[in-house]
């Protein structure tokens, strides 16, 4: 009997934390630049999200597949109910092409990694004929 009644007190106080979890929902997990001229030299988006849990959110980190792309991120706690933002950066200078990005957020929430997507295409820079 006392096992079980361990065990009932275990599940409940595990359940009771994973409720006061922050949760991060974004209002778009991709978003594609479309084409984009290399004279740009940097293409940028806002990701916007919301703490729709019931505890402060903090972002860890967020790292970018590669260096091409700069990330920067809302730095203070969020807390339930507000907003935050993930500001990529990618450069188009010498990378002409289709491009596929991802950036990995990392914090505190329920789901503590979410991965986010750029794409689009960088037309080459024109070459003036003499």
């Amino acid at each position: 009997m006392k096992k079980v009644n361990l065990l009932l007190f275990g599940l409940f106080v595990t359940l009771a934390s994973f409720a006061q979890q922050p949760v991060i929902t974004f209002e778009t997990k991709t978003h594609d630049f479309g084409v984009v001229k290399e004279e740009a030299e940097k293409a940028t988006y806002v990701f916007s999200f919301t703490n729709t849990g019931k505890a402060p959110l903090v972002i860890n980190r967020v790292q970018a597949s590669c260096g091409c792309t700069t990330p920067t991120w809302t730095k203070e706690p969020i807390e339930p109910g507000k907003k935050g933002t993930v500001t990529v950066v990618y450069s188009t200078a010498n990378r002409p092409g289709a491009f596929t990005k991802s950036i990995t957020v990392y914090s505190n929430a329920a789901e503590e990694q979410v991965v986010l997507m750029i794409k689009g295409e960088v037309t080459p820079k024109t070459v003036a004929a003499n």
